[in-house]
């Protein structure tokens, strides 16, 4: 939860919430249908799409303080969190799934209830989505660099 809400009371409520949901709907769940985990990250998805419809204003990710270069790092990933807004929800959903909750493969297709073929091929297109839209925020930059700087080219 924190990877998509961030650290903090946001993502404490998302979770009571997801908890919640689960020990009220527990007769619902099926074991033939899948694990008890899958069932689990099936509810913690749907609260967190909701938190994030539900909510009024977009929060700032925090700033984490790291060794080395700390304007490079934060500029890097306000860079990525742009990227990532202009992603689809499906695309971000599976990022998440796969970078934040390090889920592999088999276990978001279980989740998703796709094949892991299916999801293989749909991480490989956001991951490729991603790329292009860092790669189109740089090219501004880069030319803006060029006419500032015309020796640098």
């Amino acid at each position: 939860m924190a990877y998509r809400l961030g650290d903090g009371p946001d993502a404490e409520d998302v979770t009571s919430e997801v908890l919640e949901n689960a020990f009220r709907y527990r007769a619902s769940f099926d074991p033939a249908r899948g694990k008890p985990h899958t069932w689990l990250l099936g509810i913690a998805r749907r609260c967190v799409s909701h938190h994030l419809s539900s909510r009024a204003t977009v929060a700032e990710s925090p700033e984490i303080a790291a060794a080395g270069n700390l304007e490079a790092e934060a500029i890097e990933r306000i860079a990525l969190e742009s990227a990532l807004g202009r992603l689809s929800e499906r695309d971000r959903d599976l990022l998440a799934l796969r970078y934040g909750a390090d889920l592999k493969e088999r276990q978001i297709a279980e989740i998703l209830g796709l094949s892991t073929g299916a999801v293989e091929v749909a991480l490989h297109r956001a991951r490729n989505r991603l790329r292009g839209e860092l790669e189109a925020q740089e090219a501004p930059q880069d030319a803006r660099a060029s006419i500032a700087h015309p020796s640098r080219v």
